[in-house]
């Protein structure tokens, strides 16, 4: 059987690298800052936050972003619950999650207050503002079968050139049959095969200026039609 463990080396004290697929799981100029460019105002929020916006997100990794998404919603003044499922094929312990979260004083008190949860319930909680899913398994067999619909994803996997299979054509396709009209898609990568795989699923993509020594950065939105 498959090892199922994330498989993390930590570095410089507290960041962890994938030794699966050499990567590490945040950026090495500034995760939290990161997270914000590329996938909070990659997906143009928080102005389309509403009741009910359902973030979709391939690579959960050490859950920053659900950290940064919940906090922006909670600072903005959001009224209803944020719902947010993320696919994730190696998951990382809740021990190993509070850890890496910890090289982000600014969501210390979110990370405290979530991590019991992930210990406890590691698949999926609720909380009066948040309905939170964790599907395990390879994402090219979990997301044909979801039921959902995105408004929002986050394409948060290691490298295209490290883990091309979160990359592919058909999996990109699977993002565009689960994203509401006019629903959005944000990823820290430019590579062309990544562009070319969500423009045939529906979606006009377009770069942007990426983060830090990253030149580039792709964000997409579905047709209305």
């Amino acid at each position: 059987m498959q090892d199922q463990s994330a498989q993390i080396a930590w570095r410089d004290g507290d960041l962890p690298v994938s030794t699966r697929f050499d990567d590490p799981y945040f950026s090495l100029q500034g995760g939290l800052a990161e997270t914000a460019h590329v996938f909070l105002a990659g997906n143009d929020l928080p102005a389309r936050f509403r009741d009910g916006f359902h973030i979709a997100e391939l690579g959960f990794g050490t859950g920053l972003n659900l950290l940064a998404a919940l906090h922006l919603w909670r600072g903005s003044g959001q009224a209803g619950r944020l719902r947010y499922t993320t696919f994730e094929a190696f998951p990382m312990t809740a021990p190993e999650m509070r850890r890496a979260q910890g090289a982000f004083p600014a969501l210390a008190a979110l990370s405290e207050e979530l991590a019991p949860r992930f210990a406890a319930n590691p698949g999926g909680f609720s909380l009066p503002d948040l309905d939170f899913t964790l599907i395990h398994g390879d994402a090219r067999a979990t997301l044909p079968r979801w039921q959902g619909q995105a408004d929002a994803w986050f394409l948060d996997g290691f490298s295209p050139a490290k883990n091309p299979e979160m990359w592919g054509e058909d999996l990109m396709a699977e993002v565009g049959r689960h994203t509401a009209p006019a629903g959005t898609a944000a990823t820290f990568t430019a590579a062309g095969f990544v562009r070319r795989g969500l423009q045939a699923a529906g979606f006009d993509v377009t770069r942007q200026q990426g983060y830090g020594s990253k030149r580039h950065m792709t964000v997409a939105r579905k047709a209305l039609t």
